[in-house]
């Protein structure tokens, strides 16, 4: 996977951070409570020294993590890419255009639910500018100090845990969410699902594979019977009018492709309304349509 440098305010402005702003805009926390917390120079963050001692608390809640330039990464998102791959300073001196940028953005996926902010320096500007009414549990400017680890504990008590498979269903609708930029990506994953495998997660469906969610970037790759799901969502189709053969579409056999395509995107490859196909895109959605040479899709399975 690459790396993700994103060494000074510019970096907001960098394409990854922007897609991920904007994208993070369709999640939504979970249960009563978000905890906000600080990221960590370790990804995922919940590798990290740091973040091993905040969930002795905050484990069983919804987390948000703080991070410039990307803004928040809700706990269930932290490894999906960009946002395991990047590489920032966390030094916790912000600028004020970081400030506003990320604090919209928690702002924006907080909504109306109550919060817990277990910040210091920066990411404490961040929170009591823009969630003013936040119960503040740092107040030694240390985050793992004893102090402040009992007054997150103490905080966390009045609010009721989410269950395991509520978080794991909740996880997967929000991956899917951000990798298909719609919120109506949850119909890929059906409340009866199964999870198999421990590293590339195979995600099943009455013995159907829907897709794998895959250990290093975090993101599903299709199975045909995800790529019918997605038809039924109506993104990221690549249409043809000719008999798919090989494992390689290329940019003169489209007729027509979902403009929202970007290249690495999963996508569905469809003729006369049927699924024929998923695969990878190599180009995104217009360039499908107007190219009269290179490759448009990278298959991965045919309909036999």
């Amino acid at each position: 996977m690459i790396k993700v440098i994103c060494t000074n305010e510019t970096s907001l402005h960098r394409p990854e951070a922007r897609r991920w702003r904007e994208r993070v805009r369709l999640l939504e926390p979970q249960g009563d409570v978000v905890v906000v917390l600080p990221c960590s120079m370790r990804k995922p963050y919940s590798s990290s020294k740091s973040h091993r001692i905040f969930t002795q608390a905050s484990k069983g809640f919804q987390e948000a993590i703080l991070t410039s330039p990307f803004g928040v990464c809700p706990r269930e998102m932290e490894h999906t890419y960009p946002i395991q791959s990047y590489d920032v300073s966390t030094v916790g001196d912000w600028s004020q255009e970081e400030i506003k940028i990320t604090g919209e953005c928690l702002a924006e996926y907080v909504q109306d639910k109550e919060v817990i902010a277990h910040v210091a320096h920066g990411y404490l500007t961040v929170c009591e500018e823009y969630l003013p009414d936040a119960t503040f549990t740092c107040t030694d400017g240390r985050t793992t100090s004893s102090e402040s680890m009992r007054n997150l504990k103490m905080a966390v008590k009045k609010y009721g845990k989410l269950k395991s498979r509520e978080k794991q269903t909740h996880m997967l609708r929000s991956i899917a969410r951000y990798q298909f930029n719609t919120r109506k990506a949850d119909k890929l994953i059906p409340s009866d699902y199964k999870l198999r495998g421990r590293f590339d997660r195979r995600l099943m469906h009455q013995d159907e594979q829907i897709a794998v969610l895959h250990h290093e970037n975090g993101l599903f790759s299709l199975n045909i019977k995800g790529g019918i799901l997605l038809n039924d969502i109506g993104v990221n189709w690549v249409e043809i009018d000719f008999d798919l053969k090989t494992n390689t579409l290329f940019a003169p056999g489209v007729v027509d492709a979902y403009p929202g395509i970007i290249p690495k995107d999963e996508v569905v490859i469809i003729r006369n309304g049927d699924v024929v196909g998923v695969g990878k895109a190599i180009m995104c959605g217009e360039e499908m349509k107007r190219g009269e040479k290179g490759v448009a899709v990278r298959v991965r399975h045919r309909m036999s």
